[in-house]
């Protein structure tokens, strides 16, 4: 599958996945939870779902199988690693009003999703065809 087609699948499952992550994120702030905590929970809700969309429409079908599982997941957390610190660096200097939490957000995964695309194309699924 061509470069583009990938990417532009990935940007699909990508929308979905920072959408359960916002919708987990924002629901868990609103009930009280610590950001960091929230964060997290929100991250990795979506990486549920993106696992299973990348793995079959993204990446072409490629093998589950338990070596995939660790490249995925070990790309994911890397990606979880930066995404949080980025969210938590963003709070620390623009502080905790709408807007800032919103750029945090937004800085956070858009830096987690280039990485996770390299990742995802170059490690976790390059050798994973059916």
């Amino acid at each position: 599958m061509s470069l583009q087609r990938q990417a532009s699948r990935f940007l699909v499952v990508g929308s979905t996945t920072v959408a359960i992550d916002m919708v987990v994120y924002t629901l868990l702030l609103w009930l009280g939870a610590a950001v960091m905590p929230a964060k997290a929970t929100g991250f990795i809700a979506g990486t549920v779902f993106a696992y299973f969309a990348n793995r079959m429409w993204t990446f072409g079908g490629a093998r589950g199988g338990v070596q995939t599982v660790l490249r995925f997941l070990g790309v994911y957390f890397l990606a979880l690693v930066i995404n949080v610190a980025l969210n938590n660096g963003v709070i620390l200097l623009a502080g905790t009003g709408p807007w800032s939490m919103a750029a945090a957000f937004l800085i956070a995964t858009g830096a987690s999703a280039c990485f996770n695309f390299v990742g995802m194309r170059h490690f976790a699924f390059s050798g994973a065809r059916p």
